[in-house]
């Protein structure tokens, strides 16, 4: 499950939720040669990637290529622009993934992404297909934007889950999420009334 605003920034996110080894858009070793691009498996879109950097004339080439390179040339994080870090963190690239493209550590990243103030947005998504204002609690993170669509008031507190998301685990988020929230409540009112 993967939601952004642009299709390569969504791939990226879901490619990422299939495993924790999965950095997104990236070829994991394949070289992509004929029999892997014409048989289908479970690791096609790996195929896809490595053919990808072969052919940047499709638009999975161009998708793949046009935000790695720039960054594959640098050899400090601090060396990689505001334009460049903006322009892949909107393609959907993790810290971790630049980080790999640069030779770099996450760390270096998330250093010159924080020197930079380049954080992401909070979108909510609307789950009426804006046929009247919806509210909802339904959030996602994005680098596609401009503004948050929620206000952060003071005293308030986000319950944020990561890592792989697999069928069947959706409950027990669920009933986590829940029992934190409960349990963040009893703590703020405790404090409140102290």
């Amino acid at each position: 499950m993967a939601i952004g605003r642009r299709f390569e920034e969504a791939l990226q996110k879901a490619l990422r939720m299939v495993s924790e080894s999965n950095l997104g858009f990236d070829s994991h070793g394949h070289c992509a040669s004929e029999q892997e691009l014409k048989q289908p498996s479970d690791q096609r879109i790996h195929v896809l990637a490595a053919a990808s950097k072969r052919d940047t004339r499709g638009w999975l080439g161009q998708t793949a290529v046009s935000t790695s390179a720039p960054l594959i040339h640098k050899e400090k994080a601090a060396e990689v622009s505001y334009e460049d870090l903006q322009g892949a963190k909107q393609l959907g690239f993790s810290d971790k993934q630049i980080a790999k493209c640069i030779h770099n550590t996450e760390i270096a990243v998330r250093k010159v992404r924080q020197h930079y103030g380049l954080t992401p947005f909070v979108k909510q998504i609307d789950t009426v297909a804006a046929e009247y204002p919806a509210f909802t609690n339904y959030l996602y993170l994005t680098y596609n934007a401009c503004e948050n669509d929620i206000d952060f008031e003071s005293g308030a507190c986000m319950v944020i889950g990561s890592g792989v998301y697999r069928i069947g685990s959706s409950v027990e988020f669920d009933w986590c999420a829940v029992g934190c929230i409960r349990e963040l409540r009893k703590i703020y009112l405790v404090n409140k009334v102290c």
